[in-house]
């Protein structure tokens, strides 16, 4: 299967909006974007430090169309070409239409990992954060990005955050947007969690640098959701959080540290 650009935006972060950005960590995921309902524009939200910033974007009027006559790998102002086949994107710079500092509690350590979730309810969304430490702030949103109910909640790692933070990544199902998982490196440790509660600890053999939920898994479907993990094992393992030992793994099956996961929503 091939992915086709249908559109390509870019803008500036205001320089008065994040003064000094946090330099994260290398598997760092610390943006998220909310696409409107009339394609109009889009939330996108980055992480920086101890915090969460809201940029308003324009989409209208940047199409790309393909083309021929440029060098291979050619990146311009106005254009990328991939294996000669030129994309041309008009009006690809775009205002900032608004720019905000969201209105939730800080974190006291720098943020490593935020999502951003569909919930049960239509025009809502959850916005979730974890640090290095693996402290998780959850806050309900609506699709304007309001913050309606300021924190949701907030949970604290089973450790409180002792030791040395490093990477921490986050993920909540797709079917139950209350179940997240959040994996820290430095601990070789996954935490699910029911809204606050916590409902397991598993850990790996090697630091993990990437998980995701794993839905309508066939033989394994848990109806929490399974929890897919890679790392520097560069082994994929599959946990269903009911249980103490994973179910599943898929050794190898990357030449380097897998740092990325994610699922066909069509067959998973």
């Amino acid at each position: 299967m091939v992915l086709e650009a249908r559109s390509l935006r870019k803008a500036a972060v205001p320089s008065t909006l994040i003064e000094n950005p946090s330099p994260g960590n290398l598997q760092s995921t610390r943006l998220a974007l909310h696409v409107n309902e009339d394609g109009s524009s889009c939330l996108v939200y980055i992480a920086s430090g101890c915090h969460v910033y809201k940029l308003l974007i324009p989409m209208d009027n940047s199409s790309v169309r393909k083309g021929e006559g440029k060098p291979p790998h050619s990146c311009t102002d106005t254009g990328i070409s991939l294996h000669s086949k030129y994309v041309a994107v008009a009006n690809l710079q775009k205002q900032v239409m608004d720019s905000s500092l969201v209105n939730r509690c800080p974190h006291r350590s720098e943020i490593q990992s935020i999502v951003l979730s569909e919930t049960e309810c239509p025009g809502y969304l959850v916005l979730g954060s974890v640090d290095d430490y693996g402290h998780l702030m959850v806050s309900k949103l609506d699709t304007s990005g309001k913050d309606i109910d300021q924190l949701t909640y907030s949970v604290l790692p089973r450790d409180s955050g002792v030791g040395e933070g490093s990477w921490a990544g986050l993920c909540f199902s797709r079917s139950q947007w209350s179940m997240a998982a959040v994996a820290r490196s430095f601990c070789k440790s996954i935490d699910v969690y029911d809204q606050d509660i916590h409902v397991r600890s598993l850990h790996t053999l090697w630091y993990p640098s990437s998980l995701n939920f794993l839905e309508n898994s066939g033989p394994w479907n848990s109806p929490m959701g399974n929890v897919a993990v890679g790392g520097a094992d560069r082994t994929v393992t599959i946990y269903d959080p009911r249980r103490w030992s994973p179910i599943s793994r898929w050794v190898h099956c990357s030449k380097y540290e897998i740092t990325g996961l994610a699922f066909s929503s069509l067959d998973p």
